[in-house]
This record gives C-alpha cells, structure tokens and sequence, in this order.
C-alpha cells in the first residue's frame, strides 16, 4: 500500500486534521484543481503545474489514488491513453476548494497576475462571482483559450462550468488566462489589446463580465 494512504501527521481525530493528511502535501490540491472540470492526461496536469517535476507529479498521483481522492483509467481507442479524473468523493472538494480561494484572495500577498492554468481561471468565475447579480440572469457563454475551450453558464446566482463548447453561446470569449482577467477582473475593452476576443451579442457579454470582482484586500 502506498506511504500516503496510511501515515499519520497528527494525533488528532478532527476532520480538518485528517483532510490535511490527505491533500496537504505540496501541489495535491493544485493537481484536484485541474481535475475539477474533467479527465486530465499526466502531460496536461504537468503543462498546466509550472514548477512540478515529473517525479513529484507521480507521487502525488499515487498518493491521491491510494486515498480514493483520484482514479486513473485508460481511454477506449482510438485513444487508448491513460487519464486521471476525481473520484464522486474526490469532487466534493469543489466548494472547499472555492472557499478557500476566495478567503486567500483577499490577502495582500495575493498576485492576482502569476500564472494561471484554464482550469483555475474558470475556477476563480465561480469562486469570484456576485450571487446577487447571477441570481438575475440565465446567460450562457463560451470561453476559449488556446489549448482548451468552456461552457460557463450563469444561473440561481452561481457559475455552472463544463469542459467543451457550448451550443448555442449568448457571446464567446476568447483569448489566455491573462486576458480573462484583464476583462473580466480589470474591465478592460473588449477587442483591447489586453483584453479577450468577444463574438456574438456584445451587451450579453458585459452583463457576464459584470458579475465578477476580485475581493478587497484585508488589512
């Protein structure tokens, strides 16, 4: 049996303290994060984890297979590749994951312009959104970055995020993780040189891009 799956760091019985031992080691709980909205291939997880090495990605892997957090399987043909996706268990991390995103966001260390992965840009939309202002719409939208593409629908005052693209989007959005944020966060033009690439109905995607504010910073 692997090491993480049975050593204990605390000799106590809260369920915080048993949480920690299952995501606390480093980059576990980035590597849930990018499995949030779907099956990932071992080289998109590390693509998408600047810093990671392929040793630690491994171990980690494992570690979080051994505790039921993750499952690996193999594509049918013609794929035939190996991917890793969160267990039902594994997802119920996603508000936690949210929350806590959110409570660290308004730190002053908080770099709102360090690397950002897709997964973890449509992450801070959920996380980020006015549940005020969601609640008074039904708008669904596409958001495509270069090497990944979403269905961000805005609905009962939450973001509903799915991989792929949707149907029939209200407006798409397109560019990299630093231009949602510049238009999405920053409220820069669209079609500005910062910001994203906006087709269809120009009105339907500001009152998208509206629902989202960083938090204030403590103090």
């Amino acid at each position: 049996m692997n090491p993480a799956a049975t050593k204990r760091w605390y000799d106590d019985a809260c369920g915080t303290a048993l949480a920690l031992e299952i995501i606390g080691e480093r980059w576990a709980l980035l590597i849930m994060r990018e499995l949030v909205f779907g099956p990932r291939r071992f080289s998109e997880l590390r693509a998408n984890l600047p810093g990671i090495s392929a040793n630690v990605l491994t171990q980690r892997l494992q570690g979080l297979e051994a505790t039921g957090v993750l499952t690996r399987r193999t594509l049918a043909s013609p794929a035939n590749v190996q991917v890793y996706a969160l267990t039902d268990w594994g997802l119920e991390a996603q508000p936690m994951m949210r929350d806590l995103g959110r409570w660290a966001a308004r730190s002053p260390r908080h770099d709102p312009f360090a690397f950002m992965s897709p997964a973890s840009a449509m992450m801070s939309l959920q996380t980020l959104v006015d549940p005020d202002k969601a609640r008074a719409l039904d708008l669904t939208v596409g958001i495509r970055f270069p090497n990944d593409a979403f269905t961000a629908r805005a609905y009962a005052g939450a973001i509903e995020v799915v991989r792929g693209e949707p149907e029939n989007p209200a407006a798409t959005f397109t560019g990299d993780t630093m231009q949602l944020r510049v238009s999405f966060y920053g409220k820069a033009p669209f079609g500005a040189a910062e910001g994203m690439v906006v087709t269809g109905d120009l009105d339907a995607a500001r009152a998208f891009t509206d629902l989202f504010r960083l938090p204030e910073k403590v103090t």
